[in-house]
């Protein structure tokens, strides 16, 4: 099942169930006016759900033609976005390119940072670009949508609460990352908003792809109209979305509608499969010839993120961005 949100729902945006095949959507008022309406009835609203999506593919009940312009992120705002750092590839780069140690037990504890949900972007909303020297960045990630998780929820137990799957661009200021990580506080001015995939998607439909806590297809990430990597999203990945649930609930409940984040699609094989932020592949570069050659992004460049199945049908939809001055 997919489903997504309409902007002209206000700032909750309008619910709506999409075709498997992303030409048509759905009205799914009778059920939940909003995604986090349903997110929060999931037990009784996901079969109401799957028979609006079952009558939408065999024609038999009204739909409308799907336009991703008219979408917002699947939760246009969330009480809670938090947001790991699962691949410790991309960290160990990243972090040699602030200068910065890897954090002690790493490997064993993950990384997480609570970002802004007041607001997000929409799939195809422009990134505001303020100051060029500020360092605007791409992140490609994959995020999942939680019911409500009880204090202490265990890894095992995290998976059950799992309801959604979509695609992310966390976008980034590395110029401003790295000053106001050195108060020891973390990021705030460095992480502006983020946008999400105008679809999200039930683990179901991802199938044999979906191994009950990580996705196993390549993440896509075309700049600038050309390929910036395909990297296998289940590679290389060291937490996945059940340890970093019950990381996060480790000491508060996760109430329904809760964001959590993979942090960047990154792999060891980056010379094969490329990267998912350009920090990354300014490190790689550092470290092959001792400076970036790579720049941050300007008003006018593109970023569109995608993931596929074997059959070439795009999942999520692509989130596709242009950066321009604000």
């Amino acid at each position: 099942m997919k489903l997504a949100s309409l902007k002209s729902g206000g700032r909750d945006g309008s619910l709506v169930v999409v075709s498997k095949d992303l030409t048509r959507m759905a009205s799914a008022a009778s059920v939940a006016q909003t995604l986090q309406q349903a997110i929060e009835t999931w037990e009784s609203s996901a079969s109401a759900l799957k028979k609006i999506s079952d009558l939408a593919e065999q024609n038999e009940i009204e739909t409308m033609a799907y336009d991703v312009d008219q979408l917002a992120s699947p939760l246009p705002r969330s009480y809670q976005w938090a947001d790991g750092s699962a691949y410790l590839s991309h960290m160990r780069l990243v972090r040699k390119a602030r200068g910065a140690a890897m954090p002690p037990g790493a490997e064993m504890d993950p990384l997480m940072y609570q970002g802004g949900g007041d607001y997000f972007l929409a799939p195809t909303d422009d990134i505001p670009c303020i100051d060029v020297d500020w360092g605007l960045d791409f992140e490609g990630e994959i995020a999942v949508v939680t019911d409500d998780v009880p204090i202490g929820c265990s890894t095992e137990a995290a998976v059950g609460h799992i309801k959604l799957i979509m695609l992310c661009n966390d976008v980034s200021l590395r110029n401003v990352m790295k000053p106001e990580l050195v108060k020891g506080f973390g990021f705030y001015q460095s992480k502006p908003a983020s946008a999400f995939s105008p679809v999200c998607v039930t683990p179901d439909e991802l199938g044999e792809y979906w191994t009950g806590a990580k996705v196993t297809l390549p993440l896509e990430t075309v700049y600038n109209g050309r390929t910036f990597g395909r990297v296998p999203a289940g590679n290389d990945l060291n937490f996945d979305f059940a340890q970093l649930i019950a990381h996060a609930a480790k000491t508060r409940e996760l109430r329904a509608g809760t964001i959590i984040g993979s942090g960047t699609v990154s792999n060891t094989d980056h010379e094969r499969v490329g990267s998912s932020c350009l920090a990354e592949k300014r490190m790689i570069e550092i470290i092959a010839d001792g400076r970036a050659e790579t720049r941050f992004m300007e008003p006018g460049d593109t970023v569109r993120f995608e993931m596929h199945d074997p059959s070439g049908q795009s999942v999520f939809g692509a989130i596709d961005q242009k950066v321009v001055a604000a």
